[in-house]
């Protein structure tokens, strides 16, 4: 019943995220009769995507859950620099007071990645039989 819980968990944080990156950055867009593709956007979404499909799949089974847990790791500090760099970027081109500087930047989403990673550190825990 852990298992169950975590791995869908894990699997609404990865929703979760994607569906904020794709809110930011819609690679299919709906005009009119036509549906427009953007590479450029879809290459963005790649990392969340990955997330949500592959990284749950790995999860599923108890010999793969270490590549997961490796992919998953991986995904949230590549995340984490992309972010930061955006973060500070942002803050740079659009001054604000520093009161407002982590709602203007990209904490929360940080927060919501790590909280990803910490969920799958758990899972994969769980199936090593540590408590």
């Amino acid at each position: 019943m852990i298992r169950r819980s975590l791995l869908f968990t894990l699997f609404l944080l990865a929703l979760g995220g994607f569906m904020l990156h794709y809110r930011i950055h819609p690679f299919l867009v709906a005009e009119k009769d036509t549906v427009h593709f953007s590479s450029t956007f879809f290459l963005a979404n790649i990392f969340p995507l990955v997330d949500l499909v592959v990284v749950t799949i790995l999860f599923l089974s108890r010999k793969t859950a270490i590549y997961g847990y490796l992919l998953n790791g991986l995904i949230v500090i590549y995340g984490t620099i992309f972010m930061t760099h955006f973060s500070i970027a942002g803050l740079m081109a659009d001054p604000v007071p520093p009161s407002q500087w982590i709602m203007n930047s990209l904490f929360p989403d940080i927060a919501i990645a790590w909280a990803d990673f910490f969920v799958g550190k758990a899972l994969y825990d769980h199936y090593l039989g540590r408590k």
